[in-house]
């Protein structure tokens, strides 16, 4: 079963980040794999991409005539790509050795269309301890209550993502109108949207293995609490938008997760606060709140908004 990972990237600033994305994917315990580059208009670092990788056996690179965006980006990857399976990483992630490997194995012994792994976190600027697990998510970090192990879930994140690519194909890619549908620029989450359409037109889930992981970089703005409290509130509307486009009400994780804030992981963060004191464990129970607030302030948004 040959594996195609797209790798797209468009900056010189994140050039290194880049590199170290492209070598945890050369470095794969898995053999039957080829890496495809796509440089999102960007000539010069096409032309940097040649001179590093061009030589590369397992290599494709491609350079877009203009600035398309990610989605986009992912889908011309896709289909230049000769795999069975499309795997997505982005530029700022690097791959555990083993990624590709637990991968496949979701689609040998489940029989899999989709199969997704775990995003773990690369502290580069240091972990902020007001930040709660439960909303890791914030920063694409998988989060406690996301799930307790294997098993199918709506979608995982667009890092750490894979498709039978023929299904892939047939289902069109990535909605590239994403963020800027009817001209809203804050929706977000195009794998949200096409595993929506997934289990809409084939019955199919994604196939959840925490095993197969990938390190996201969490550099030091995505730590300002400014920034999380934006992205908790554009994702609480994201929510919602997504709702009303997909003519869906497809909660059921998000009731889920909301049900075990309310029942067990916030009763169980105060319970600890009051056996053993912290000011750590004391923010991230009033963050625990205040981000839930925060989405669920945006998802009224988008009721009144859509």
């Amino acid at each position: 079963m040959r594996v195609s990972v797209v790798l797209c990237t468009y900056s010189h600033d994140r050039y290194g980040d880049f590199q170290d994305a492209a070598e945890s994917i050369l470095s794969q315990t898995y053999d039957d794999i080829e890496l495809v580059i796509v440089v999102d208009g960007k000539t010069t670092v096409y032309e940097r991409v040649l001179d590093d990788y061009g030589d590369k056996n397992r290599t494709q690179i491609s350079c877009n005539d203009e600035n398309l965006g990610l989605l986009e980006s992912r889908n011309r990857g896709a289909e230049i790509a000769d795999g069975n399976i499309v795997a997505f990483i982005d530029d700022d992630a690097i791959a555990d050795q083993d990624w590709v490997k637990e991968l496949v194995k979701g689609y040998e012994e489940r029989n899999a269309v989709a199969v997704g792994g775990k995003m773990t976190a690369e502290w580069v600027a240091g972990k902020p301890e007001f930040l709660p697990e439960e909303f890791y998510w914030l920063v694409g970090v998988t989060h406690r209550g996301f799930a307790d192990g294997p098993g199918y879930v709506r979608n995982t994140f667009g890092s750490n993502i894979s498709f039978r690519r023929d299904i892939f194909l047939e289902l069109g890619g990535f909605d590239i109108d994403i963020g800027g549908r009817k001209g809203d620029k804050n929706l977000q989450g195009g794998e949200t949207e096409l595993c929506a359409r997934l289990a809409v037109e084939y019955d199919e889930r994604v196939w959840y293995t925490p095993d197969a992981k990938v390190a996201h970089k969490v550099f030091d703005y995505r730590t300002d609490p400014s920034w999380l409290l934006d992205r908790a509130f554009w994702q609480g509307y994201s929510k919602r938008a997504m709702e009303e486009l997909l003519e869906t009400n497809d909660g059921d994780e998000e009731d889920v997760f909301l049900r075990r804030l309310a029942v067990e992981f916030f009763p169980g963060r105060l319970a600890d606060l009051v056996r053993s004191p912290s000011l750590p464990k004391a923010k991230q129970l009033v963050m625990l709140l205040v981000f839930t607030a925060f989405v669920g302030s945006g998802y009224l948004y988008g009721l009144v908004r859509y």
